[in-house]
């Protein structure tokens, strides 16, 4: 089968390298990579934003299967506009994608079919945000309504940080157009988690449990980014809780989507906050996490293609998963600055001595040039290591890691501390 991967991130590389391995792939193409991509597949220049472009080449190589990687071309429509043009495709319509782009649209799913999450308000005025801001304990979480690549929340401790934070999304626009309107939500204090799901319309297929960490800095501190790194499996989801998030926040979200015309094929992700052992949803995505799949992917057993067709074809049903008895740890490496302003460009060196398992290094933000590979991107690299167990999976990925360099680079030195400051050294 030829398969076309729409995106250039870590996400895409994960997508790339796992789909390479199905005896039934002939051909990966992928708009427009990046330069570990292009290692597995051949890298074609068109943006994931240009539908025209892509539908036009998914034609004329006669692509057996598109999956889509990235929020933006699901936003746009790209689903629908494949459908309508009898070209098959992995990934949600805009409408069901609206999961994703428009956190009121969640949250008034999410009450409408009583998925437990935190009580919230949306709104598009200053004044009127204000005003409801008085009666509001602190914390607070203030959300950008839209698209703001995983850096729209702000966590505010104060009300002048409340008010600061509306501010700067309905005034100064400091999310452009997602910020039009902000989600004042109560803050939810415990243990987040992850749980991405397969879903054809009606079947949830879930995969295993992983924890991301959002924030720049050490001991989960700073400003929010799209993630610094992730491991998988986490302990924290037992088998009933497991079962809990499929039951009342998966299941229910698929099968709401469903009522109101809009059926969800694709991935849907969950970031829970896990209180009191109780799943609540803080938000959902419709699509692979990033970095959650860098972990995820290389702990399935099942070949990937076998389960995106099924989605295709609605008979996710008919479906059996088995995961390797592993553990996955992620930690990403970032330019200087991000996730504000940061450089492009820079060369990176000691990328060679890492080619080899059980340790895959996913590229996120680069390219390739006559002087080698260079940052393109805030998020550059995600280091990627499989072992038996988190921490020996966490000390191979610090390992792999430290002879790459460039001018700089940040990572945060505890991924999966969480987990591990309760496991005794031995």
């Amino acid at each position: 089968m030829k398969l076309l991967v729409i995106g250039n991130g870590g996400r895409e590389h994960a997508l790339v390298w796992k789909l390479a391995q199905s005896p039934r792939v002939s051909k990966i193409y992928c708009a427009p990579g990046n330069a570990g991509i292009a290692q597995v597949a051949e890298c074609v220049p068109i943006s994931v934003d240009d539908l025209l472009g892509l539908q036009a080449f998914a034609k004329d190589q006669a692509i057996d299967l598109t999956i889509v990687g990235p929020e933006l071309p699901l936003s746009l429509g790209i689903a629908d506009e494949f459908r309508k043009a009898k070209l098959r495709i992995f990934g949600p319509t805009r409408n069901a994608a609206r999961i994703e782009s428009s956190k009121s649209f969640a949250k008034e799913l999410m009450v409408r079919e009583n998925i437990p999450t935190a009580a919230s308000r949306t709104f598009d005025t200053i004044d009127a945000a204000f005003l409801w801001l008085e009666t509001c304990a602190m914390p607070l979480v203030v959300k950008a309504d839209g698209l703001a690549q995983g850096k729209g929340v702000i966590i505010c401790s104060t009300k002048i940080e409340a008010q600061e934070a509306v501010k700067g999304m309905l005034s100064d626009q400091r999310f452009g157009e997602a910020g039009t309107r902000v989600v004042l939500e109560e803050f939810l204090e415990g243990e987040e988690l992850t749980v991405m799901a397969f879903a054809d319309g009606r079947t949830v297929l879930p995969m295993i449990p992983a924890q991301d960490h959002k924030r720049i800095g050490e001991g989960d501190t700073g400003p929010n980014t799209g993630g610094m790194g992730a491991y998988a499996p986490a302990p924290l989801a037992t088998p009933e809780l497991q079962r809990r998030i499929v039951e009342e926040v998966l299941q229910p979200a698929v099968t709401g989507l469903s009522r109101v015309g809009s059926p969800f094929y694709g991935v849907l992700y969950a970031g829970l906050m896990i209180k009191d052992g109780k799943p609540y949803a803080l938000e959902f995505n419709a699509r692979f996490g990033d970095p959650e799949t860098q972990v995820v992917l290389p702990l399935l057993q099942t070949d990937l293609l076998d389960i995106l067709e099924a989605v295709v074809e609605h008979r996710l049903d008919q479906m059996q998963v088995a995961w390797h008895d592993q553990a996955a740890v992620c930690v990403v490496l970032t330019s200087e600055g991000y996730p504000g302003s940061y450089p492009t460009g820079l060369p990176i060196s000691g990328l060679a001595e890492q080619s080899r398992e059980p340790v895959v290094v996913f590229h996120a933000g680069t390219m390739q040039s006559e002087q080698g590979v260079l940052t393109n991107g805030g998020r550059v690299l995600g280091v990627t290591a499989l072992a038996d167990t988190i921490r020996s999976a966490q000390e191979q990925a610090y390992i792999a890691l430290s002879p790459i360099k460039f001018k700089g680079s940040y990572f945060r030195s505890d991924i999966a501390h969480r987990i591990l400051s309760d496991i005794p050294q031995n």
